[in-house]
């Protein structure tokens, strides 16, 4: 009867361990990396993890189509680290997710397009007009911001029409909308096709500058397991770094993302890849949220201490340095 018992229990501690091998995060699991991003230029890095960490590591990339659903994935512990617009960065951190912003993701990548041979040559001709644009993003933050910088009032002055970026260019082409503010490559696009210009690039360094997105990873993530953080934040810089020499190879494998090269060679100068984070980083953040505040999208500030981590990015600049 004791043998019985001690195989019963055997059994039994056995199938517990390998329930808890089963549900195991990716983070739990030693060496293999689950990483969320988007599938465009500026967005790239993640592709280019796997070549820039040990050769025990294993580093898997999900393509997403929104920074939402990104970190959604980060949240049920789903992913290891995601990329995430650093406006929704905020929105999450302000209703007390556990997020964690590690490194910058991409920089710049957003233009004001307006209808070609519409006689908009300023701003301030945008009175009157429809201007294409999707809420709650980094876009309509820098859309109001232009507006407002120019004297005009998205309330009263122009038609903001929600339109998703997929199906900006088709309603500007048509005459549909007059402008539409979105990122990278949908203004290259527009101009390579010859139904839009570019009017502006939103970018006021005096207030929220260039930011566009960083990469996420969990509160737990960085307790538990700041040495594998440490790991993905290098790979990350090592990756920017390497895509940032090598334009050509940069452009090259982006264009298998569905965007020819050559609208992305146009759209090169107004994309920048990005790791680094500092102080100037962290007050422009500031100035997004309290814009975002202003424009009604979030209630409170966050905790930009909790949301924004720099010892990962101060630790890669040493290890870059040592590279050279």
């Amino acid at each position: 009867m004791r043998s019985d018992s001690l195989i019963k229990a055997v059994i039994i501690a056995a199938g517990l361990v390998l329930g808890l091998v089963l549900s195991a995060t990716p983070s739990a699991l030693a060496g293999q990396f689950s990483i969320g991003t988007w599938k465009t230029a500026q967005t790239i890095a993640p592709f280019y993890y796997a070549d820039f960490v040990s050769g025990e590591d294993s580093v898997t990339v999900y393509p997403f189509t929104n920074p939402a659903d990104q970190k959604n994935a980060l949240l049920a512990g789903s992913l290891d680290m995601c990329g995430t617009t650093v406006a929704h960065a905020i929105h999450s951190a302000s209703m007390g997710q556990p997020v964690v912003m590690v490194a910058a993701l991409c920089n710049k990548s957003s233009a004001l397009v307006v209808r070609k041979d519409a006689g908009i040559e300023a701003v301030s001709d945008l009175k009157g007009k429809r201007i294409g644009y999707v809420p709650g993003t980094m876009h309509e933050i820098l859309l109001r911001e232009t507006l407002s910088r120019s004297g005009l009032s998205a309330q009263t002055d122009v038609s903001l029409l929600r339109i998703d970026f997929f199906d900006m260019g088709l309603a500007l082409s048509r005459g549909n909308i007059d402008a539409f503010l979105s990122g990278e490559p949908f203004p290259a696009l527009a101009v390579e096709k010859g139904y839009g210009e570019i009017l502006a690039y939103p970018y006021y360094k005096e207030a929220v500058g260039d930011i566009n997105a960083g990469m996420l990873v969990t509160r737990d993530f960085v307790k538990k397991h700041p040495e594998k953080v440490q790991q993905l934040v290098t790979a990350h810089a090592r990756a920017s770094r390497h895509l940032a020499r090598h334009p050509d190879q940069w452009l090259t494998r982006a264009s298998a993302f569905g965007t020819q090269k050559s609208v992305l060679e146009k759209a090169a100068a107004n994309m920048e890849l990005a790791w680094d984070m500092d102080a100037a980083f962290v007050s422009r953040v500031r100035a997004l949220g309290q814009r975002m505040q202003a424009l009604g999208m979030i209630r409170r500030q966050p905790d930009y201490n909790a949301l924004i981590d720099l010892s990962f990015v101060q630790q890669a600049r040493k290890e870059l340095t040592a590279d050279e």
